[in-house]
């Protein structure tokens, strides 16, 4: 029987570990939360494993990978607040004379917000993404 010495995986057969950037690292993430983006094709344009990609995502989410980006979704405190309205008061009216729905009020670190009855949810929208800014 023959037997050999030699490694059957020579040194020029491993492959080296490649150093990424943390900047390379949160670009190719960003690229990844894309809507529709795909993390394989992505990864394999870019001469990276797949899993690899996944991993950094993870640590993109925890902050481990450096400031998270300031569009990412953040859930807020929330309060409810439960009122009575005093009998014989009428109910509350919006300008299109429907029937309000109650109120919110918004208290975050560069304002407080009070909103009653049914507001125009584009203005809504508008006034929240400049508050929580």
């Amino acid at each position: 029987m023959d037997t050999t010495t030699r490694p059957i995986i020579g040194e020029a057969d491993r492959r080296r570990h490649q150093r990424h950037t943390l900047s390379f690292k949160r670009e190719l993430v960003a690229l990844t939360l894309v809507p529709g983006a795909s993390v394989a094709r992505l990864a394999r344009e870019h001469g990276v494993n797949a899993n690899q990609v996944f991993t950094w995502r993870k640590l993109y989410r925890e902050g481990r990978l450096g400031a998270v980006q300031s569009s990412a979704v953040r859930l807020l405190p929330v309060d409810i607040a439960l009122t009575t309205v005093a009998e014989g008061t009428p109910p509350r009216v919006d300008r299109r004379g429907q029937p309000g729905g109650g109120g919110v009020r918004i208290e975050c670190a560069r304002g407080h917000l009070i909103i009653e009855g049914r507001p125009d949810p584009q203005m809504l929208r508008v006034v929240l993404e400049h508050l929580l800014r």
